[in-house]
Order: C-alpha cells, then sequence, then structure tokens
C-alpha cells in the first residue's frame, strides 16, 4: 500500500481504527473520520507512533452538511484516493431524527455512505485502479427493503431498522460495480463477522444491554474483525473483483433479496433524492 491513500470512516475506534492500523501499517497515507476531536488525535497519535502517515477529519456522518464538509477537505487534502472503507455505522434501539429530519439509522448507516462515496467518486475514477469497501452485517441476510417507509414512522424497531441499512449497504455496492463497471474503480461489501466494539452504546435497548455481556467473550477482536476490510482494501489478487459480498476473507452467498436489481434501482433513486443528488442518481 505504499504510496496509497486510504480514507476510513469510523476510524477512531473499534473495526475502523484495527483496519487503518494494518493499513498504514501496510505503508498506506490513511485518513480517519470520527466524530469526537479528542479521540481522533488519540488514535492518530497511536498510529503516528508506530510510524503510520495519518491524518484527521472530523465529521458527524448523520448530519448531509457535515458529510459533504468532509467530502471538500478530503479532495482539498488528497490529489489522489485510492481506497474508501465505508465502515461507519451503529444501532439505536429507539427512533432518533437526525439535524436533516431523517431515522438516524438509515441516515448513518446508508445514506452516510451513499452521498460520500458519490462524492468522492470522480477523485476514485481519477486515481483508478481505485476500490470502494462498506462493511454491512450479516444483519443482511434478516434485512427487508421498506421502500415505502424506509424512515421507520410507521413503526420504528431498531432491528429491524439495523437490518434494512445493512441490507441497503449490500444493494448500494451491487448496483455501484454495476454503474463503475470499466472505470477502473471496484465496489465490494463484507461482513466482519461479530467484533467487540462500542456497537450500540448509545442506545441499546433492553434485550440488547441483556445479550451483549453473555456473547462478549465469543466475539472476534477488533483485530480479526478487521481482517476482510484490509484485505478487499489491499490485496492485490482483488484488483480486479467488484460487486461482491465478503465474509470471512471469503466470497459468500448475500441473501436472496439483495440480487433484487428492480429494488436497488429503486433504492438508489430515492437515496439519490434523500441526499440532493440528481433524482437520476447516476454514478
Amino acid at each position: 500500500m505504499a504510496g496509497r491513500t486510504v480514507l476510513v470512516t469510523g476510524g477512531t475506534g473499534g473495526i475502523g481504527l484495527a483496519t487503518a492500523a494494518r493499513l498504514a501499517g501496510l505503508g498506506a497515507r490513511v485518513g480517519l473520520v470520527g466524530r469526537d476531536g479528542a479521540r481522533a488525535d488519540a488514535a492518530a497519535e497511536r498510529l503516528r507512533d508506530s510510524g503510520g502517515e495519518v491524518d484527521v477529519f472530523l465529521a458527524d456522518l448523520s448530519a448531509q452538511r457535515d458529510v459533504r464538509s468532509l467530502a471538500e477537505r478530503v479532495l482539498a487534502a488528497y490529489p489522489r484516493l485510492d481506497v474508501l472503507v465505508n465502515n461507519v455505522g451503529g444501532y439505536w434501539a429507539t427512533r432518533h431524527e437526525t439535524a436533516d429530519g431523517l431515522e438516524r439509522t438509515f441516515a448513518v448507516n446508508h445514506l452516510a455512505p451513499f452521498l460520500l462515496t458519490h462524492l468522492l467518486l470522480d477523485r476514485l475514477r481519477a486515481s483508478a485502479p481505485a476500490r470502494v469497501v462498506t462493511v454491512s452485517s450479516g444483519a443482511q441476510a434478516m434485512g427487508r427493503i421498506d421502500i415505502d417507509d424506509l424512515q421507520g414512522r410507521q413503526g420504528y424497531n431498531g432491528q429491524r431498522a439495523y437490518n434494512q441499512s445493512k441490507l441497503a449497504n449490500v444493494m448500494f455496492t451491487y448496483e455501484l460495480a454495476r454503474r463503475l463497471e470499466g472505470t477502473g474503480v471496484t465496489a465490494n461489501v463484507l461482513h466482519p463477522g461479530v467484533v467487540r466494539t462500542a456497537f450500540a452504546q448509545e442506545d441499546s435497548g433492553r434485550w440488547m444491554r441483556l445479550m451483549l455481556p453473555v456473547v462478549r467473550p465469543f466475539m472476534k477482536s477488533p483485530d480479526r474483525g478487521a481482517d476482510t476490510p484490509v484485505l478487499l482494501a489491499s490485496s492485490p489478487e482483488l484488483e480486479h473483483v467488484s460487486g461482491r459480498y465478503f465474509a470471512n476473507g471469503r466470497v459468500k452467498d448475500s441473501s436472496r433479496a439483495s440480487h433484487d436489481t428492480a429494488m436497488a434501482a429503486r433504492l438508489w433513486s430515492v437515496s439519490a433524492e434523500l441526499v440532493g443528488l440528481a433524482p437520476s442518481g447516476t454514478a
């Protein structure tokens, strides 16, 4: 990865920080995206102490204004961008609205990477061969896209909203790969495994609070959770692989719903409207 530039969202802890550390160790210049300045600076210092070349970008990716500002700063800082790792994500047991009036799970887990990828796409194309790596979850297999109620206004359930957002990650990736065919930019999506992170700590809900202490000892470490995103970001063997779902470092079958190309096109169009892009949402 020497001479290459990588941007990692949600890069100040958990899988994101482990991914950033590994890629920096391979020689990449890494941009860490996080919400908290002190935490971001501490993460960057840790990587720099190990010899990594690291930049910090502060942004709350639940807010589209911050996503747009982040993209502007990244484009100003990086003449080339070789890899975008869409790692940021979260779980909220109760319904929250963002500054844009959108349901938080869908906004952070799907719309933020959708918008950020679009805003950085010309730079990725110009840097080709380049890669877009998006972190989904095995929960995509239980997801269903409720195109008429993406915001969960007609009865919110935290797990259902999370499953939907993770399925949206997979469908976005597949549609993006189709639209980027022949450009030299690949798009792949992954399940990192069940990893010990700060997942769901903001609003976990009673069931999650009871379950997490029981299963935590059996979860992967963040470093092991980073195995697949690091592979997709750096492996020479995967330079021309696109539109695939990976788990445990291998191509896996995603859910049947994720291969619904008509729904993927509808989701793309609606997402483009929600983030203020052209209704056509062309890549």
